[in-house]
């Protein structure tokens, strides 16, 4: 995993998708309503990789693959990049940056309430990726925001299962695969705690004379 064609492929496969939807633009074939087609196909792709980022955690445990941690921030940027996409297309193609129109469409449009609410929340998640933001964080401090990932899978769901309406296919079996990578964590945390609490207290040291 530490090689460097590892984050090169898993890099060349985040920018897949886009590379295909070029193709099929440059073709002509984004169907007889291509805002609507690149605003789905964008935002299907944000979703899975938030999916995908979370299910990071649990698969290099499970699979006893440590090194895949250090694919998770460049799939976590890749779902933020793939969410801006989907919001530009939305404001620009959609809207044409009527600030007026887009505001009612968070007030009056749940799905779109839910949607904005996923995006925001992934805002602070991109911003503070780096390293330097890890140090000027700290551990702990950092971790906790990040916790925000969930929260914004959890919307994005939200958001998909409102907007389609009829078939909910894809939203429920998001929503599953993000339910469990909830109980997974929990189920890990409850563990580590347990374990702790089980641990006896360190002995006092006697004090230097």
């Amino acid at each position: 995993m530490r090689k460097p064609w590892v984050k090169v492929l898993a890099f060349l496969l985040g920018v897949a998708p886009l590379g295909w939807l070029g193709w099929r633009a440059f073709n002509g074939e984004v169907t007889a309503n291509p805002i609507e087609f690149i605003t789905h196909y964008t935002g299907d792709w944000t979703i899975r990789m938030l999916v995908i980022t979370l299910a990071i955690t649990p698969l290099r445990k499970l699979l006893h693959v440590p090194d895949l941690i250090r694919l998770r921030r460049m799939s976590g940027l890749f779902a933020f990049f793939y969410g801006c996409l989907h919001f530009l297309t939305y404001i620009w193609l959609d809207k044409f940056f009527d600030l007026h129109a887009m505001a009612k469409d968070v007030v009056k449009r749940p799905f779109i309430t839910a949607g904005f609410t996923a995006f925001v929340l992934m805002i602070p998640l991109a911003v503070t990726s780096t390293k330097g933001w890890i140090r000027r964080l700290g551990g702990k401090r950092w971790q906790r925001l990040h916790r925000l990932v969930y929260l914004s899978a959890a919307a994005g769901v939200v958001h998909y299962y409102w907007l389609v309406k009829s078939d909910i296919r894809l939203p429920v079996l998001y929503g599953t695969l993000v339910g469990l990578e909830l109980l997974y964590r929990a189920g890990a945390w409850a563990a580590s705690r347990k374990a702790s609490g089980a641990q006896p207290p360190a002995k006092a040291q006697p004090a230097l004379p």
